[in-house]
């Protein structure tokens, strides 16, 4: 079976009839990269998944509304890197321990990871990317993993193009020190 292409998903949501079905595709079609882009940005397995369980929300009430002045994937990875960000932000707020123990924290939780080697280039890499701050980490991810343009990341970030490329040169320039040292 052929992927359904955003605009017909949106036009089913726009039938009351159809719209479970549509918001269903729609998940199918998008929920694992959005898991993974959020993972990427808080790491827990079990936050990754309460993070994408109420961005999922936001979009079942929204969707409606949608304006279509972005691309439909571009619209979704924009609530979803909001959402991480707020959720990293409430975490620090609840915690009464500071950032930086908050950071480690979060290399912690790598290093716990099954099969996790300190001497492996992807784990030197998940660590490097942990030690950025949050808004340095998603625009490295964004670019990196998901090969995003900074055109559409403008959008997501609701960012300048230039401000982006300037930060992904500065997280790629941290990240390539911190592999280097480590």
């Amino acid at each position: 079976m052929a992927e359904i292409n955003d605009q017909d998903i949106l036009d089913l949501f726009q039938v009351a009839s159809t719209r479970e079905r549509a918001f269903s595709l729609l998940v199918k079609k998008y929920q694992e990269r959005l898991y993974w882009h959020i993972r990427r940005l808080v790491v827990h397995h079990e936050d990754t998944n309460d993070v994408l369980q109420n961005m999922l929300i936001k979009v079942w009430r929204n969707l409606e509304n949608f304006r279509q002045d972005a691309g439909l994937y571009t619209w979704l990875y924009r609530i979803a890197t909001n959402e991480s960000l707020t959720y990293l932000d409430q975490q620090k707020k609840k915690s009464t321990y500071s950032i930086s123990d908050h950071e480690s924290g979060l290399a912690n939780s790598i290093k716990a990871e099954k099969g996790f080697d300190a001497n492996k280039l992807e784990w030197k890499l998940q660590l490097a990317i942990q030690s950025l701050p949050e808004k340095q980490r998603a625009v490295f991810c964004l670019r990196y993993y998901d090969e995003m343009p900074y055109e559409k990341m403008s959008h997501v970030l609701e960012t300048s193009e230039g401000s982006l490329k300037a930060s992904y040169h500065h997280a790629a320039k941290k990240v390539e020190e911190y592999i280097r040292n480590n």
